[in-house]
């Protein structure tokens, strides 16, 4: 019994001095009103370190890659038709839409049903993501009632801004994203060769690649946020408190942000759509839905030229994937 005793004292001994040696004790008299200069001081000395001049070129590149990709985008749908449905984001790329049940229309109507579907544009492949435009990078956040004080630009514009690239006004622009644009355009209108159009999607196909691998780059350095609710973006250390997320707009909160840190995805969505392959029907129907693939709608735009696509979209696009049964 005594022995027990003993080890369990030797015990409690040991565990207070560890405890003890690696905690930290924080004293409720701190005054933060003394604290704050020393806080925007600190802030303001980080400021000086941006933008990274070792991110300059990499910004410089992101912006030119989109530029590519817009008009190349752009190129490619006066020849490959793309449909956008009428009551959803749906979107898909041939003459005639598929008939899987997967509109979920507005909250009046049933969901799952075919989707109606009209002439798309460029803005349905390549989705626009805008964000508010800061004076610099480590600003005042934005207040509710400032919201219409501050310019809404594309975010992966203002990301390749603060990383320091010169932006020109028209850039900025959101109407930048016109559908006229085109490389490569023949002059008179006349109809395009395959191999100048494989030579466009190979264009684009790169253009698309190193945009998003840019864009995880410079997302490695200038800290941007996205609300978790819905697809707002901002770029920046810290979020805006402009009640704009529409989930929760009648809740206790009236509509304030979540935020997380924002991921390649957020600024550049991919934009899956369905993908016919050659062993595929006409018109993809309800009933294979398990046995067709999925692609990035630029990758899936690019692939009807004919050309190879990287072989990481494979296990997406069930390239080597059974073909639908036949239904008798």
């Amino acid at each position: 019994m005594a022995l027990r005793k003993k080890l369990w004292e030797n015990l409690v001994e040991e565990f207070s001095k560890t405890y003890f040696m690696h905690s930290r004790f924080y004293s409720s008299r701190v005054d933060f009103k003394k604290l704050r200069p020393m806080v925007l001081k600190r802030i303001q000395n980080r400021a000086k370190d941006y933008p990274v001049k070792g991110m300059v070129p990499v910004a410089r590149e992101v912006l030119e890659k989109r530029k590519v990709l817009i008009q190349g985008v752009s190129t490619l749908m006066q020849v490959f038709p793309v449909l956008a449905c009428k009551f959803c984001p749906e979107v898909y790329i041939g003459e005639k839409g598929h008939l899987i049940q997967t509109c979920y229309g507005y909250k009046r109507c049933g969901r799952k049903r075919v989707h109606e579907w009209i002439p798309g544009g460029l803005n349905d492949i390549l989705v626009p993501v805008e964000t508010f435009r800061l004076d610099n990078m480590f600003q005042d956040v934005i207040k509710h009632d400032q919201r219409f004080d501050f310019d809404r630009v594309p975010a992966v514009l203002e990301l390749c801004r603060q990383a320091g690239a010169s932006i020109d006004d028209e850039n900025l622009h959101p109407g930048m994203l016109n559908s006229d644009w085109g490389i490569g355009h023949i002059d008179g209108g006349g109809p395009f060769s395959p191999s100048h159009l494989m030579y466009i999607a190979k264009e684009v196909l790169d253009a698309w690649e190193k945009l998003r691998s840019g864009v995880q780059r410079l997302l490695l350095v200038y800290p941007s946020k996205v609300c978790k609710h819905c697809s707002e973006v901002h770029i920046g250390p810290s979020g805006h408190k402009a009640r704009l997320c529409g989930v929760f707009k009648f809740e206790s909160w009236h509509g304030k942000h979540f935020w997380k840190k924002a991921e390649v995805d957020d600024l550049v969505p991919p934009k899956i759509v369905w993908r016919r392959r050659p062993r595929d029907p006409p018109v993809l129907v309800n009933e294979g839905r398990d046995f067709y693939g999925h692609a990035p709608a630029v990758v899936d735009l690019c692939s009807k030229t004919g050309i190879i696509v990287p072989t990481k979209y494979s296990c997406m696009m069930k390239i080597q994937g059974l073909s639908a049964p036949v239904s008798r």
